[in-house]
Order: C-alpha cells, then sequence, then structure tokens
C-alpha cells in the first residue's frame, strides 16, 4: 500500500501494533529502489500475511522521510509497536530481504532472555525489574554486576542488555544513554 505524511500513523504506526509493518523509503527516479521493490513485494507476500508492506514516495513525503532520517534510498524500516525494530538501506538480496524479515517477525529477544532467567533462576533482581517494565532498573543492576563478573558472566550480561535496548528500541533516549555506559563498564 501506498503511506503518505496523512496516513502513516494510522497505516503504519498504529497498524504495527497488531502485525509488523515493513516501510519500503523510494522515489520513481531511482533504480534500486526499482530493482529492491519486487524482491520485497515477494518476501513480504511469501510470509501469508506476518507482516505488511507499505511504500512511501520521498520526494512527495519529504517531512516523513526527514523524521525517519532517510540520507539514502530505497531505505526500508520495519516497524512493530509502533516504532523501528529493524532497518536496511540499499538493495539487498532475496536472501538478504528474507534474513531481515525472519529477524523482524522473530519473537523478541527480551521474550527469550525472561524465558531463560526464569528457568536459570540467576539475576532475580533483574527478571524482577524487567518484569515490572521497569528496564532502567534492570540496566541499572547489570551495569552493576559488570566489573565483578568474570569473562563468560560479562558477555551474558552484555548480551542481556542488548535485548533491553532491543525491547527500548533503537532511538530511545535511555537505549542510547545507557549502552555508552556499558561500553565504559565493558572495555
Amino acid at each position: 500500500m501506498d503511506v503518505t505524511e496523512a496516513t502513516f500513523a494510522e497505516e503504519v504506526l498504529e497498524r504495527s501494533r497488531e502485525v509488523p509493518v515493513v516501510v519500503d523509503f523510494w522515489a520513481e527516479w531511482c533504480g534500486p529502489c526499482h530493482a529492491l521493490a519486487p524482491v520485497l513485494e515477494r518476501e513480504v507476500a511469501g510470509r501469508d500475511g506476518a507482516a505488511v508492506l507499505a511504500k512511501v514516495d520521498v520526494d512527495a513525503n519529504q517531512a516523513l522521510a526527514g523524521e525517519y532520517g532517510i540520507r539514502g534510498i530505497p531505505a526500508v524500516k520495519g516497524f512493530r509497536d509502533g516504532r523501528v525494530v529493524a532497518e536496511f538501506v540499499g538493495a539487498q538480496s532475496a536472501a538478504g530481504v528474507s534474513a531481515f524479515l525472519d529477524e523482524l517477525l522473530a519473537p523478541p529477544r527480551l521474550a527469550g532472555v525472561l524465558e531463560d532467567l526464569r528457568a536459570s533462576g540467576e539475576l532475580p533482581e533483574v527478571l524482577a525489574a524487567l518484569e515490572a517494565d521497569d528496564p532502567e532498573r534492570a540496566l541499572d543492576l547489570i551495569l552493576e554486576a559488570v566489573p565483578g563478573a568474570e569473562p563468560d558472566e560479562r558477555a551474558r550480561l552484555r548480551d542481556l542488555a542488548v535485548a533491553v535496548f532491543e525491547h527500548l528500541g533503537h532511538d530511545d533516549p535511555r537505549a542510547i544513554a545507557y549502552r555508552r555506559r556499558l561500553a565504559t563498564a565493558l572495555y
């Protein structure tokens, strides 16, 4: 479906709360955009309604392109729960698009992490914070544990923090701030 600045909120952001939405930012004059379009259409159609494809003409919707930081096209962004959770720029092969869709449609990494923490009984305070939807508390606890952790445990804590960052979203200010703090603690 073609989406405009007027319909984006409803057709992409709200719709992505029900089903992942793949947004193809493109332009009529863009050769790679025309090469990618049938690949995207075929791969999304092959997922039997598990995702929907929306197309945004960047020339006709410049404010929207600016809002989502489109600097090169084709640019593809996967939305879930009203936010970008995966993206790529440039024409991709069918295998590349398929891998992108697999990532977008996979259960959120945080769900698996929560399951692992419940099963292992480890890091009960982190688990409690995540179950209470308090990602900042969980990240604070993870950061406190990093300095004294053995290398394998440090890697596990890093993976746990990355799952929380993904849950928050790439552009969430908390994810950005904690990502910096984690890098400082790890390195």
